[in-house]
């Protein structure tokens, strides 16, 4: 089963880019999920000031460019993970945040993909 981990955050309460000693301990693990067969892909997403939001309401649609002043949680990145259960998946998804040490607060919202029939 395919499940989406997608890493929400508040800009604001972050400490910055990650560091290179971060980087190195997430670039071990991604490679140890790769070759587990678990990781299907993953990224980092660009920051909101440069993105687009789409809304249609009521059948009408509405562009709003960023930043968002309302955006106090955003999804920062993602991963897609192959795996058996979603027990498994947030077994991994614990470590990926472990990772990340005091500094963050990040929340990994993990949700089964819909497969097609």
């Amino acid at each position: 089963m395919r499940y989406m981990m997608l890493l929400r955050l508040d800009p604001a309460a972050q400490p910055g880019a990650p560091g290179e000693e971060l980087m190195a301990e997430m670039g071990k693990l991604l490679e140890e999920m790769t070759r587990a067969g678990v990781l299907l892909d993953t990224g980092g997403l660009r920051p909101v000031e440069e993105g687009t939001v789409l809304r249609l309401s009521g059948g009408k649609q509405t562009v709003v460019d960023g930043p968002y002043a309302e955006a106090k949680e955003v999804v920062g990145g993602y991963l897609l993970l192959q795996a058996r259960s979603l027990e498994e998946a947030a077994e991994w998804g614990g470590r990926f945040l472990a990772i990340h040490g005091d500094g963050w607060e990040v929340d990994a919202e993990i949700r089964q993909v819909v497969e097609p029939d």
